[in-house]
C-alpha cells in the first residue's frame, strides 16, 4: 500500500481519472526522448565523443520520490546516455592499448538494407597461443568497435582526412561447440554505422590494406538498461515499481491479514540451518512475504560484513526450494551470482539422498567465458550451456532417451522381429538406396505405439519422407554411388547372425540409456520427474548394471545367447539354466515400461527450443541483473525476485528483473555502507546515477532486517570499523572471540592481528595510466609476502593472502613485482591475490596487506576518502590486517584515514616499517632503484639506525649502486653493510688478496659481495664534537681486476696520514665477537681536519 503522496488509485485498486490521465500525458512526454540507444551512439561523431560536457545540460538530478513509473523510468535516461558516451570517450582515449584483432574479409549479409540496416558479416583472424592473452581479442555480442585501416597510436588515427574509422556494433556470432577444435577463421556479424568502404577503396587502389577491428566498449548492459526503461506503459510487470515511487509507512511491515501455514512449517527446515537470531528473523520474513497475495511488497536485509549474508540468502533460497517457489536471484556482477549459487548447490546437494535429483529445479545462465565456469565444476550440472547439450542428446530423435527406451523394450521383448528387420535391410543395401544413418533409423529408431509394438504406418511414413527429402537435396544418385562403395569396405561384408545382431544392439542402446539415465535424473525439474519416478530411474539403473553382467555371463557360456533368445517368447512358462537371466529381464522391462509412461520429454535437438524449456521449467534462476533479461515469459509463472549485492546496482539497472512478469515479491540484500556501483561520468555521478535502490530506500526510511553479528573478523579488526560505520551496531560472534581465532604468523607486535605499519621514504608518483603508485610500498608489500611465504612453509592450514589497493597502477606495480611465483604455491597451501579495493568487494583472505598508496606534504588522499570504499577495504581480514601507508599524510588528510590513523596509535597498533629489519633493507633497495640515494646518505639513514658504526660513503659507491641493476646483489651490499656497521669481521684467516700494496694494505679492506664483486672500505677517523671517533668508510664497489687501480689512487690519501692517525685507523676494540669504534678525546691529540677527506671523490 502506498504512502499518502503516491496514492494513485482508489481502494479498488483503480487508478484515479486524474492521475492516469497524468500518467499518460508523462509517458507521451517520454516518447520525445531518443528512442534507440545504439542509433544515438552511431550519430555521434568523434569531435561529440570528445566533448565532456555534451550532454551535461540534458542530464537533471534523480529524484529521491517519484510521481509515476512514467517519470521513475524517465528519469534515468539522460544519466544513462550520458555514462556511454563518457565509457566511449574514456575507451577513445585510450585507443592504443585497446584490444584489437585483424579483419580479413568483409561481405554484406542477406539482412543488409541501407541505408539504415547495415549488415555486414566480417572474418576475422584467429590468433592463438601467442603467450600473451591479454593481446588477443574475439570479438562478443554487444561489443562497439572501430573499424579501420591502422593500428591506432593516438586518436587522431581513428580520424584521418581521406578514411575515418567506422563505428559498428557485433549482434551475433556463430556458436562455437567447446569440445570441437578451434577453427581456422572467426566470424560474426555486424552492425555499421555507415557503408563500410574499405574493401572498395582497396580495389580501386588496386593494393589491399589490412583492416583491424578495435575494441571499444560493451554495450549489453546498458542496451538493456535502455529496454527496459523505454517499456513503454502497456508492458512489463510494474507491481513491485509502483511499491517504490514514494516513501510508505508501512513499507518493510508485514501483512495484518496473512496468517499462514507456510511460515510454521518452513521454520524447523529454516532452524536446521543454525541461523542466528537475526539471520533466522530474516528469512522467515521473507518467506511470510511469498504467502502474501494481498499486496505486492519489497524486504531488504541488512548485512554488514562477515555477517553471514550469504549464508542467510541460500537459507532462504533452500527454503523456497522446497516450496517449489519460482524464483530469480540476481546480482551486479558474476563473481556475486556464483558465490550465492555454489552455497545453494552445496545446500541441495547435502540435503539430497538421491544423487544429484533435484538439480534440475536449478538453473544458473549467462555468459560462461566471463563466469569462467570451467573453474566451478560443481557448477556444471546447473549452468544451463552444458545442461542443453547435455539434454540434446537424451531428446535426439534418433539415439536419445525415447528411441533408446523403445529399442530395448522392443529387443528384450522381441529380438527375432528386430533381427528380420535388419535382414530386409541388408537385402535393400545393394540396391543403394538408404545411407547408413538411415539404417540405423530403420532398426534402432522405429515409431512404436504406446504398448510398445511398431507402427508400421508411421514407419512407412518415415520412410516416404526420406525419400523426399533425398530427392529435394538431388542426393539420392551419389548417395547411391557412397553407398556402393561402402558395400565393399568391410563393414558390410559380414552378415550378422542373430546372436551377433543381439549382443551388437544391446551394447549399442545400452550405451544410451546409461548416458540417458542419470543426466535425465539430474537436469530435467522435479515437476517432470517426481521422486517416485527418479527412485524408478535409479532401480533402472541398478538393474541395468545386474542385467549388463547376466548378459555378459550368457554370452561367454556355449550356445548360452541363442538358447536364451530361443527361450524369450516363453521364459515364463519354463525353466532352464538361464532362469535368473529371463527373470531379471522381465523386471528390467517391467521398470522401462513404467518409465515409458512416466517421462515424457522433448523430441528435438534445437537449442534454442531446449533453452526455453529449461527457463521455463526451473524453479530458482541464477543470473546477472543484466541477464535477466533473456528470461522468456511462459511456464509457470515467476513469483520472487532476490536481489543479492543490491546495493552495489545502479538503480536504473534493477529496472531490468523488477519487470519480469508475475513477481509479487522483491528481496533486496545488500549494505549501502559499502561500495556503490561503479559510475564513470562525472555528470551522472552527481546526478546520483549510481545510487542503489536499496540505498535510496534506506533513505525514505524503508524497514530492513539488520544481520547484527559478524563471523569473519578478529575482534581487533573489527573494532574500528564497527564503530566508525555502523555505530557499534555489529557484535563480534562468540568463534572470533576464541583464542584459537588469533593466529601468528610473524613475530613481533608489528604483525599482530591488527597494525598501521608506517613508510616513511614512500613516493607517490603517476603511471602511463594516469593512476597513482608508490614504489617503495611496492616493494615493501613484495618483502612481507616474501617473509610470510618463508614462514608459513611447511604449515599444515592453507593461508591465503589478500593485497588490496585503491589504484589500479599500484596493483599492476605489485602483481608485476610478485610475478606469478605466489598465485598458488607448489602445496597449494599459500596464495596470494592482489586486487583494487572495487576487485575485493564480497571477497575474504586470512590476511589482508593494505597499500594506502598517498604520501605528500598536503595531505591530500584522493578519492581513498571515500568512506564506503575504505570500510570495504578493512573488512576483508580474518585474523590479520596489516595497513601499510604515510601516517602523517593519512594523519592530516581530514578524512576517516586520520581518524584510522589516530585510533591505531591509542591502541599502540602503530609502527614504522623500519622496526623491521626486512623492511628497512627493502625500502634501502627501492630507494637506490629510484635513484633516491640522498636520503640513504643522511646520517639517521635507515640502513644504520641500530648499528654501532657510524657509516660514511664516497661519491664512487652510489654511482656504482646506481648502474647495478640486480635487486639481488643490491640487498646483499646492504646486508654486509649491516653486519659490518654492527661489528661483524671475516674470520682472520680470508685475508685481503695479493693485489693490494703499501699503505693500503695496512687500512683497505676488501669483502666479497659476489664471486665478481669487493666491497672496498676502511676504518677513518672523524671529529664528533670534542672526541675523535672510529668511522667505517665505504668507498666503492667493483670487480677485482679493478681494485688495484683504486688502491694506487687512495695510496696517496694513506700516505699523507700521521702515524698516530694510521695506529688510531688501525686499532681494534673487541666486545665479545664484535668489533666496536673506538673513542678519544679531541685534547689528547692534534687535531686533524676531514674536511677535504669528507667531500672526497675518486674519478673512475
Amino acid at each position: 500500500m502506498l504512502g499518502d503522496l503516491g496514492r494513485k488509485s482508489d481502494d479498488n485498486g483503480r487508478k484515479c481519472p486524474t492521475a492516469e490521465k497524468m500518467e499518460r500525458k508523462q509517458w507521451k512526454k517520454a516518447e520525445t526522448a531518443p528512442k534507440d540507444l545504439m542509433g544515438l551512439v552511431f550519430s555521434w561523431s568523434l569531435k561529440d565523443i570528445l566533448n565532456k560536457n555534451l550532454y551535461k545540460n540534458k542530464v537533471k538530478m534523480i529524484p529521491d520520490t517519484f510521481s509515476s513509473v512514467s517519470h521513475y523510468l524517465t528519469s534515468f535516461i539522460y544519466p544513462l546516455i550520458e555514462e556511454t558516451h563518457a565509457d566511449l570517450l574514456s575507451s577513445m582515449t585510450m585507443v592504443s592499448q585497446a584490444p584489437l584483432c585483424e579483419i580479413l574479409s568483409v561481405e554484406t549479409t542477406k539482412d543488409y538494407e541501407p541505408p539504415t540496416n547495415l549488415m555486414y558479416k566480417i572474418t576475422l583472424k584467429v590468433i592463438r597461443n601467442n603467450g600473451n592473452d591479454a593481446e588477443i581479442y574475439e570479438p562478443e555480442t554487444g561489443d562497439l568497435i572501430a573499424l579501420t585501416d591502422v593500428r591506432p597510436k593516438c586518436i587522431s588515427d581513428l580520424n584521418r582526412p581521406k578514411i575515418s574509422y567506422i563505428v559498428a556494433s557485433v549482434v551475433a556470432k556463430p556458436v562455437r561447440d567447446p569440445d570441437e577444435p578451434p577453427p581456422e577463421e572467426d566470424t560474426c556479424i555486424v552492425l555499421s554505422s555507415k557503408p563500410i568502404e574499405f574493401e572498395q577503396n582497396m580495389e580501386t587502389n588496386k593494393k589491399r590494406k589490412t583492416l583491424f577491428a578495435v575494441f571499444l566498449i560493451n554495450m549489453i548492459t546498458n542496451n538493456r538498461i535502455w529496454a527496459a526503461l523505454n517499456i513503454g506503459p502497456d508492458l512489463g510487470n510494474k507491481s513491485i515499481i509502483q511499491k517504490v515511487l514514494q516513501p510508505d509507512s508501512l513499507a518493510g511491515e508485514e501483512c495484518a491479514l496473512c496468517i499462514s501455514d507456510s511460515v510454521s512449517n518452513s521454520e524447523p527446515m529454516v532452524s536446521s540451518f543454525d541461523l542466528n537470531d537475526s539471520q533466522k528473523a530474516a528469512v522467515l520474513s521473507c518467506i511470510a512475504a511469498r504467502e502474501c497475495h494481498h499486496q505486492n511488497s519489497i524486504k531488504q536485509i541488512w548485512g554488514p560484513p562477515g555477517t553471514g549474508k550469504t549464508k542467510t540468502v541460500a537459507t532462504l533460497l533452500f527454503a523456497l526450494y522446497r516450496m517449489k517457489c519460482r524464483t530469480v536471484t540476481c546480482a551486479p556482477t558474476n563473481i556475486a551470482v556464483l558465490t550465492v549459487t555454489e552455497r545453494l548447490v552445496g545446500l541441495v546437494r547435502d540435503s539430497n539422498e538421491y544423487g544429484t535429483y533435484g538439480l534440475g529445479d536449478i538453473l544458473l545462465f549467462g555468459n560462461g567465458k566471463r563466469m569462467k565456469i570451467d573453474d566451478h565444476r560443481d557448477l556444471h550440472d546447473v549452468f544451463l550451456d552444458f545442461r542443453v547439450k547435455i539434454l540434446a542428446n537424451c531428446f535426439s530423435p534418433r539415439s536419445g532417451w525415447k528411441h533408446s527406451l523403445e529399442s530395448m523394450i522392443c529387443l528384450l521383448e522381441d529380438p527375432k522381429e528386430m533381427y528380420s528387420t535388419y535382414l530386409r535391410e541388408r537385402m535393400n543395401q545393394g540396391k543403394g538406396v538408404q545411407t547408413n544413418q538411415e539404417k540405423e533409423e530403420d532398426i534402432q529408431s522405429q515409431s512404436f505405439n504406446k504398448d510398445g509394438r511398431k507402427n508400421k504406418k508411421s514407419w512407412m511414413r518415415k520412410d516416404i519422407e526420406r525419400t523426399l527429402k533425398n530427392s529435394k537435396k538431388g542426393k539420392g544418385k551419389k548417395q547411391q554411388d557412397k553407398n556402393s562403395e561402402g558395400a565393399t569396405d568391410g563393414s558390410c561384408d559380414k552378415l550378422l547372425t542373430l546372436e551377433e545382431f543381439f549382443k551388437k544392439k544391446f551394447y549399442d542402446i545400452v550405451n544410451n540409456l546409461k548416458f540417458c539415465i542419470p543426466k535425465l535424473r539430474t537436469h530435467l525439474p522435479t515437476s517432470l520427474i517426481p521422486l517416485e519416478v527418479a527412485k524408478n530411474m535409479i532401480g533402472a539403473h541398478r538393474l541395468l548394471e545386474s542385467f549388463i553382467t547376466l548378459f555378459q555371463n550368457v554370452s561367454v557360456e556355449s550356445k548360452g545367447l541363442k538358447e536364451v533368445i530361443e527361450k524369450i517368447g516363453d521364459a515364463g512358462k519354463s525353466v532352464d539354466r538361464f532362469c535368473k537371466f529371463h527373470k531379471t529381464r522381465r523386471k528390467f522391462l517391467e521398470i522401462l515400461r513404467c518409465l515409458r509412461q512416466a517421462i515424457e520429454v522433448p523430441n528435438t535437438t534445437d537449442h534454442y527450443r531446449i533453452k526455453s524449456f529449461c527457463l521455463q521449467n526451473a524453479t530458482l534462476l541464477f543470473c546477472t541483473a543484466s541477464s535477466s533479461a533473456k528470461i522468456p515469459v511462459g511456464g509457470k509463472p515467476i513469483e520472487l525476485l532476490v536481489i543479492d549485492e543490491a546495493a552495489q546496482l545502479k538503480e536504473c539497472e534493477s529496472a531490468i528483473p523488477l519487470q519480469i512478469s508475475g513477481i509479487r515479491h522483491a528481496i533486496l540484500i545488500g549494505d549501502e555502507l559499502q561500495l556503490p556501483a561503479m559510475v564513470k561520468s562525472k555528470i551522472s555521478e552527481e546526478a546520483k546515477f549510481g545510487r542503489s535502490l536499496f540505498q535510496r530506500l534506506v533513505l525514505l526510511g524503508h524497514r530492513k532486517h539488520l544481520l547484527n553479528l559478524q563471523y569473519r573478523m578478529h575482534p581487533s579488526i573489527s573494532l574500528f570499523p564497527n564503530r566508525e560505520f555502523y555505530d557499534n551496531l555489529i557484535l563480534d560472534a562468540p568463534n572470533v572471540k576464541e583464542r584459537k581465532y588469533e593466529r601468528s604468523y610473524l613475530h613481533g607486535n608489528m604483525y599482530g592481528s591488527y597494525s598501521f605499519i608506517n613508510v616513511a621514504y614512500g613516493k607517490e608518483e603517476f603511471d602511463y595510466r594516469y593512476s597513482t603508485r608508490n614504489m617503495v610500498e611496492v616493494v615493501v608489500v613484495s618483502e612481507m609476502v616474501a617473509t610470510l611465504a618463508k614462514a608459513t612453509k611447511g604449515r599444515k592450514q592453507r593461508v591465503s593472502v589478500g593485497i588490496i589497493s585503491p589504484y589500479k597502477a599500484q596493483v599492476y606495480a605489485i602483481q608485476d613485482r610478485l610475478g606469478k611465483k605466489y598465485t598458488s604455491s607448489a602445496d597449494g597451501k599459500f596464495s596470494v591475490s592482489v586486487r583494487s579495493v572495487d576487485g575485493f568487494q564480497g571477497g575474504e583472505e586470512d590476511i589482508i596487506i593494505i597499500s594506502t598508496v598517498r604520501c605528500n606534504l598536503k595531505g591530500s588522499v584522493g578519492f581513498i576518502s571515500n568512506r564506503q570504499r575504505t570500510n570495504v577495504a578493512l573488512t576483508r581480514a580474518r585474523y590479520c590486517l596489516w595497513i601499510f601507508g604515510n601516517g602523517p599524510t593519512l594523519e592530516h588528510s581530514g578524512t576517516v584515514w586520520g581518524k584510522l590513523v589516530n585510533d591505531a596509535k591509542d591502541r599502540g597498533c602503530f609502527h614504522n616499517a623500519e622496526e623491521d629489519n626486512n623492511l628497512a633493507r627493502a625500502i634501502t633497495t627501492s630507494l637506490v632503484e629510484l635513484g633516491e640515494l640522498h636520503l640513504l646518505q643522511k646520517k639517521d639513514s635507515l640502513l644504520f639506525r641500530k648499528a654501532r658504526w657510524k657509516v660514511h660513503f664516497s661519491d664512487d659507491f652510489w654511482k656504482s649502486m646506481v648502474r647495478i641493476k640486480s635487486v639481488e646483489i643490491h640487498n646483499k651490499v646492504f646486508c654486509l653493510l649491516e653486519k659490518l656497521s654492527s661489528g661483524w669481521r671475516r674470520p682472520d684467516n680470508e685475508a685481503n688478496p695479493n693485489t693490494i700494496n703499501g699503505t693500503c694494505l695496512q687500512l683497505l679492506e676488501l669483502y666479497k659481495v659476489t664471486k665478481i664483486l669487493n666491497l672496498v672500505w676502511s676504518v677513518e677517523i672523524l671529529k664528533e664534537d670534542s672526541n675523535y671517533i672510529q668511522v667505517l668508510k665505504v668507498w666503492d664497489i667493483l670487480p677485482m681486476e679493478r681494485t688495484p687501480k683504486q688502491a694506487a689512487r687512495l695510496e696517496n690519501l694513506f700516505g699523507n696520514k700521521r702515524v698516530i692517525d694510521m695506529d688510531h685507523c688501525k686499532f681494534k676494540c673487541v666486545e665479545g665477537n664484535l668489533e666496536v669504534p673506538m673513542t678519544w678525546p679531541a685534547d689528547d691529540e692534534p687535531e686533524q681536519s676531514l674536511s677535504s677527506f669528507k667531500s672526497l671523490s675518486l674519478q673512475s
